[in-house]
């Protein structure tokens, strides 16, 4: 991303750049956060987005209340996009009180500027056994009450609802599609309100996902797509293998394996050796420590793993954490996959390493996509390009659905 941000940490979590195109933030606001933050810790980052909320939703009440309600719309939307960018370093078990403030602003914010849109977008609830999971319809602009095809977005480790708007749904709606967005274990309100952890089965998940889908009269059941970006490159995939009501798939990056970035690094890092890393959670306790120390030294990596991870998969050490992250891992599961399928990979995108490994381990029709740093589309997600990647990706799928037909 771009360095606006003196903290390495700050600077990973802002989002919002990529979210420019799509109404989610100008350049200009990111700046005067960067700016308010300056040297501050996590407190100090949390406050100066917080107060950029504040101000927003303020400006929002006002146009509203004088009857701008395309002002208040666009205010309230990018009041949620600041809100949800203030709490993402205050990850971490128990919930931090700031994160559950700063999240339920969020989610009111986006609920009254999509209220205000030009075509239906409105919360659902999801069945999903016991409990449910909440959920957002985003109608096709244009073809707001006609049976069209669907995408449903999955999220990956730490986005929430409306970061999947902002990237994904958005140019999805334009190009005329029905989006569904939805928070699932450990993700979002899920994780945040019900502290329900992640789970690598997602092909449980999906299926009632795609049975709520299947029962909205406008969805066209027979072209549901269903695009995962981060994590959701491990959770679309691993879906898939499973959910045959699929009938396209789209993977933001192609992701493999939870535990092999890992692996890689215990090898070079930690001494591990080779024929000793089979099952992470295996490992001699030695490696454990050593792990554990370098992760501690290294803000970036204490929040990933320490902070977001422990909290995310439900585990309190790191070989439980380790162990979980072996089960998440496409390797039974990827010729199973029988839909046309689209791997992408993104440069200098760590997480995409094994983008293409994965590609060639594929059965099922499939396409492989790859941006570079020449068209300002490398890092994690193409997040300083989102514009190119969805017209990409949203080309394809209007391929796969014969769209123009």
């Amino acid at each position: 991303m771009v360095a606006l941000f003196q903290n390495e940490l700050h600077n990973d979590l802002v989002w919002a750049l990529g979210y420019i195109p799509f109404g989610g933030a100008d350049f200009g606001e990111i700046q005067a956060v960067a700016q308010a933050v300056g040297d501050g810790d996590d407190g100090v980052f949390h406050d100066a987005w917080l107060a950029m909320g504040e101000r927003l939703t303020a400006e929002a009440d006002t146009s509203l209340a004088k009857g701008h309600s395309a002002s208040a719309r666009d205010l309230y939307l990018r009041a949620s996009v600041a809100y949800a960018s203030s709490f993402r370093p205050l990850f971490g078990t128990p919930a931090d009180p700031r994160l559950l403030s700063a999240f339920r602003r969020q989610m009111a914010a986006f609920d009254k500027g999509l209220s205000l849109g030009p075509q239906p977008a409105y919360p659902v609830t999801i069945p999903f056994g016991r409990t449910s999971m909440p959920g957002y319809f985003i109608a096709a602009q244009g073809c707001e009450r006609k049976r069209r095809p669907l995408v449903i977005f999955n999220n990956g480790y730490d986005g929430t609802i409306t970061d999947t708007y902002f990237a994904c749904a958005v140019a999805a709606s334009r190009r005329g599609y029905h989006s569904l967005l939805f928070d699932g274990p450990g993700q979002g309100a899920m994780l945040y309100e019900q502290g329900t952890a992640l789970r690598p089965d997602w092909e449980v998940v999906m299926s009632a996902v795609v049975d709520f889908a299947e029962a909205m009269p406008i969805v066209d059941a027979k072209r549901i797509a269903l695009s995962g970006w981060s994590l959701g490159g491990y959770l679309a995939p691993r879906a898939a293998s499973g959910e045959k009501r699929i009938a396209a798939l789209i993977a933001d990056p192609g992701l493999w394996s939870i535990a092999d970035g890992f692996r890689t690094f215990l090898v070079q890092s930690c001494g591990l050796a080779l024929e000793a890393a089979t099952n992470l959670g295996d490992v001699d306790q030695r490696i454990i420590d050593k792990a554990d120390a370098a992760i501690v030294s290294n803000p970036s990596l204490d929040w990933k793993i320490r902070k977001r991870g422990y909290w995310t998969h439900g585990v309190d050490n790191l070989r439980a954490y380790f162990a979980s992250a072996e089960l998440f891992t496409m390797r039974t599961r990827a010729d199973r996959i029988s839909c046309p399928t689209l791997i992408t990979q993104a440069e200098n995108d760590p997480l995409a390493a094994s983008a293409r490994n994965f590609f060639d381990a594929l059965s099922c029709p499939k396409t492989f996509m790859r941006f570079t740093a020449a068209e300002g589309a490398d890092g994690h997600c193409e997040m300083r390009n989102r514009s190119l990647l969805n017209r990409r990706v949203l080309d394809w799928l209007d391929e796969q659905f014969d769209m123009h037909a």
